[in-house]
């Protein structure tokens, strides 16, 4: 007995000392339970919506306040043209979009059905769900309250007619594998890389780097570049599974994927690199990551949409380079986009690379801690 109380008393100094593993397992929980239950909602408001009203008349506009005042449209941009429609649609600025034909008021002043077209991204299965669920209902409720008004129509006052882009069947793998290729990368990347540092510390096989004349920025491109190699390995085999399983379609450019994964892979290198100068144990830099790692599947939109996340949340998930990635690869393989659609996703994915790169090698130092 007093053996076991001898163990219990030296690992209990043992965490006291290592205050920053102790910290760590109570801070973690705390901090993702608290983010997690305020950001996760299923029910998606306030989707970005852009406007093309070729009719510009009351009647119109009276039926798109019906779908502003659902709370589920937002419209955040009026257009001139069926091209800027598709522009803004494939961009990613907008969700959904709404349009009126030009003989809208007259459709409806003479007792005819009057149609309204309703665009739905459905790259993302989950918004594009509740914007056509919605979007219905708003066109079943005005007509009933028409058909009130001592007009005789013909049919159903309103016809919306929705038309889901990219996804038109709604087929889950369409939206989830493309999404899981980055999850997977994101994983294999920062966990793999934030030990490296650690695990030769904790060896002692630093010892043999400090009276090698290796410079600081030279360790730290030869510790990442086996891992970009790996990191194409792994998209590969993802996207052969995902094509021939589950046949999602590639409708983009491959070579222009495989370009803009690169700034992906070394963003999550960069960030795994500073995590494993940052921990002392490989104990720590596993906590680390997976404190980041949590974040960046729930927050980044491959599992809940960000459109239905609170805005202080919304804006903490523009800090995962997931975020940005998702975008790149479900608008390269469902949407079939270019790099001019997707500009401001690949600068932020070079930001990152660039600063996370840059404190890891500034933050290293070639000794032992």
């Amino acid at each position: 007995m007093s053996r076991i109380v001898a163990i219990l008393y030296k690992e209990f100094l043992q965490m006291r000392r290592d205050r920053m593993t102790l910290a760590l397992v109570f801070m973690l929980p705390l901090v993702q339970l608290l983010l997690f239950g305020y950001a996760i909602q299923t029910e998606v408001k306030h989707i970005s919506t852009v406007v093309f009203d070729q009719s510009l008349s009351a009647e119109s506009r009276d039926l798109l306040n019906a779908f502003t005042a659902s709370g589920y449209f937002d419209v955040r941009y009026t257009v001139n043209s069926y091209a800027s429609v598709n522009k803004m649609i494939d961009s990613g600025q907008a969700k959904a979009g709404i349009i009126f034909p030009p003989d809208y008021a007259r459709q409806v002043n003479r007792g005819d059905p009057s149609s309204a077209q309703v665009i739905v991204d459905a790259s993302d299965s989950m918004v594009a769900n509740q914007a056509m669920a919605v979007a219905t209902s708003i066109g079943l409720i005005e007509s009933q309250k028409k058909l009130t008004q001592n007009i005789q129509f013909t049919g159903l006052p309103y016809d919306i007619r929705v038309r889901p882009w990219y996804n038109p069947d709604g087929i889950t793998a369409f939206y989830m594998v493309p999404g899981l290729l980055g999850v997977v990368v994101t994983m294999t990347m920062m966990m793999m890389t934030s030990m490296a540092i650690v695990r030769e510390r904790e060896r002692g096989t630093l010892e043999q780097l400090i009276v090698t004349p290796v410079k600081t920025y030279e360790l730290i491109i030869g510790k990442i570049v086996p891992y970009i190699a790996l990191g194409y390995l792994q998209v590969t085999v993802a996207l052969l599974v995902g094509v021939l399983a589950f046949a999602v379609p590639v409708r983009g450019s491959l070579l222009e994927l495989y370009l803009l994964t690169l700034f992906f892979i070394t963003a999550s290198l960069g960030l795994g690199i500073l995590i494993s100068n940052i921990a002392k144990t490989q104990m720590q830099a596993f906590q680390m990551s997976f404190f980041i790692m949590l974040p960046s599947i729930i927050l980044s939109g491959f599992m809940y949409p960000r459109d239905a996340m609170p805005k202080v949340i919304y804006y903490v998930s523009n800090l995962l380079p997931l975020t940005y990635y998702l975008d790149i690869i479900r608008g390269i393989m469902l949407k079939g986009i270019g790099f001019s659609y997707l500009v401001s996703q690949v600068t932020a994915l070079l930001v990152f690379s660039f600063v996370l790169l840059t404190i890891s090698i500034l933050k290293f130092k070639k000794r032992i801690a």
